[in-house]
């Protein structure tokens, strides 16, 4: 059973009496809210969606985590880090690699690149691009005396390379001699072996994949390695494998995660989130106004009312809990009808896709969007508590009217 001051409150708002001016204002202020609170949900669910989308990318590519030494990484040190890596139940599997910027160059066009060398009996195992060849194999052996190299699409189309093309590769490690005359700079002869789509530009132009051999041959790293790159069984839980991993390996061995390899990235996104999520809430912050607007004059009308009912007996206290729950009431109104909208809104996306992306330039097909429940609980937590602060001047004032001065003229 309702009480007193929400029987009151609730009959207030659903007056049959004739709209007037004050009532418009309440609606307006219903409004409001109901659009913030929707316009919110969808702008943070469709950020949520391509913050999943860029991560199922990068992670689908990238290693979970990967341990990288400055300079290089002898055999025993790296017969060290792998009887760690054994011993975490996490890791699903391991692989040493070697990198390095070197020039790929074919008859008529050049490029200076980033040049991997990996294992090709593991690769797959802790990278995502063998999955991603799209021409091709992941061949990385020698044939016919020429060793096999993998390069992204956007590579092969810069110089112009298809399956079977061969490739130099000229090595910065002798730069110096070579600049002295002394010799000519390391350089290798490669065939095209596969061609790979990563759906990430920035890998498909600048990464090429060798075998670890021929990578250490072409920087000069003979039994050495860079790092290990290694993937888990749930790359969310890579933070907590990183705190154990640093604990038990040397303070000069690098240990990176999938986050921290695209910490810049995850940050802009971070921001932009926040960003829209204050620029929205001002669509509520200004609706509130109109509620704290609409409520303060409402008690102003209703002054001879509230002198009836302090001269019944009600306390200032309850008076102020009267009008903070028609303020309540308004916010929670919008709140409801702005999260169905929203919510109706995101569902229809996700099984009509109504905003549909070109799939000739986009990896995916429409806008996507994630729906959060965490979301729906902050963004109703903040439009009540907007709502709860517009409320509280109007409920004071009404509890401070004075019986006397109310009914005098009456």
């Amino acid at each position: 059973m309702a009480s007193v001051e929400t029987f009151i409150a609730r009959r207030y708002l659903t007056s049959k009496r004739n709209v007037r001016f004050i009532n418009i204002i309440g609606y307006i202020s219903v409004a409001g809210i109901t659009i913030g609170v929707a316009a919110l949900l969808i702008a943070l669910s469709v950020f949520n969606g391509f913050n999943s989308v860029v991560t199922s990318v990068l992670v689908g590519f990238d290693p979970h985590i990967r341990l990288e030494k400055k300079g290089s990484m002898t055999v025993n040190e790296y017969f060290t880090v792998e009887r760690v890596l054994q011993s975490n139940p996490r890791i699903a599997a391991y692989s040493p690699f070697v990198s390095g910027k070197a020039m790929l160059s074919t008859k008529a066009f050049n490029k200076v690149v980033y040049v991997r060398g990996v294992d090709e009996q593991r690769v797959a195992e802790v990278s995502g691009v063998k999955g991603k060849i799209i021409f091709g194999s992941l061949s990385l052996r020698d044939t016919d005396a020429v060793a096999g190299i993998v390069i992204g699409l956007s590579l092969a189309d810069r110089l112009a390379a298809l399956i079977g093309d061969e490739i130099i590769v000229y090595s910065p490690a002798g730069v110096q001699t070579a600049l002295s005359g002394v010799s000519m700079p390391p350089s290798q002869k490669f065939r095209v072996e596969g061609i790979f789509d990563s759906n990430n530009k920035d890998y498909d132009a600048n990464y090429a994949y060798v075998s670890l051999p021929a990578a250490q041959h072409l920087f000069e790293l003979d039994n050495k390695y860079n790092g290990v790159e290694m993937r888990l069984h749930d790359f969310t839980m890579a933070d907590d494998v990183k705190k154990e991993l640093s604990k038990q390996l040397s303070s000069d061995i690098s240990i990176s995660t999938w986050y921290d390899l695209h910490q810049s990235l995850y940050s802009v996104m971070k921001i932009e989130r926040w960003s829209a999520f204050v620029l929205l809430t001002l669509i509520i912050l200004v609706a509130t106004f109109n509620m704290l607007g609409s409520l303060t004059m409402g008690v102003m009308e209703k002054r001879r009312d509230i002198a009836v009912l302090k001269s019944l007996g009600m306390t200032p206290r309850r008076i102020i809990r009267l009008f903070m729950r028609e303020g309540m009431l308004i916010g929670a109104v919008g709140t409801v009808a702005g999260i169905l909208i929203g919510l109706v809104v995101l569902v229809i996306q996700i099984t009509y896709h109504i905003f549909p992306l070109d799939p000739t330039i986009y990896i995916i097909p429409a806008i996507p969007v994630e729906i959060r429940w965490t979301d729906f609980c902050a963004i109703a937590i903040a439009s009540l508590g907007l709502s709860f602060l517009a409320a509280y001047y109007p409920a004071r004032r009404a509890a401070s009217t004075m019986p006397a001065e109310a009914l005098r003229w009456e």
